[in-house]
């Protein structure tokens, strides 16, 4: 465990980071238009994240046990579908959350 100045110091050391690569975009095209490459990452890189997340979130699952994934692939297949449906994110994250927390009391 981390002594209290340890801490101190990495939660500087995160709040610096994190603070300076959400102002250096502002900071370098401020007075010039931002390169098409920049556009392009702002465009897929916040799908491509949430794939990764969601395929990392199934490799932890026991497969050969009951109930052998059902409820994460349920709850994954009413977030996909739900998301398809209204396009609203907080809508289908949030359902289906409770619907795989029902199913895991219900199947467990």
């Amino acid at each position: 465990m981390l002594s209290v100045e340890a801490a101190f110091v990495a939660v500087a050391a995160m709040t610096a980071i994190i603070f300076g690569s959400r102002a250096l975009p502002f900071l370098l095209f401020a007075k010039r238009k931002a390169p098409a490459a920049l556009g392009f990452i702002e465009k897929y890189m916040p799908p491509v994240a949430m794939t990764v997340l969601a395929v990392a979130s199934y490799t932890s699952l026991d497969w050969t046990a009951r109930p052998h994934g059902l409820p994460e692939l349920a709850a994954g297949l009413l977030v996909a579908l739900a998301h398809l449906w209204k396009r609203n994110a907080l809508l289908s994250i949030f359902g289906g959350t409770a619907f795989y927390m029902i199913l895991t009391r219900f199947l467990a």
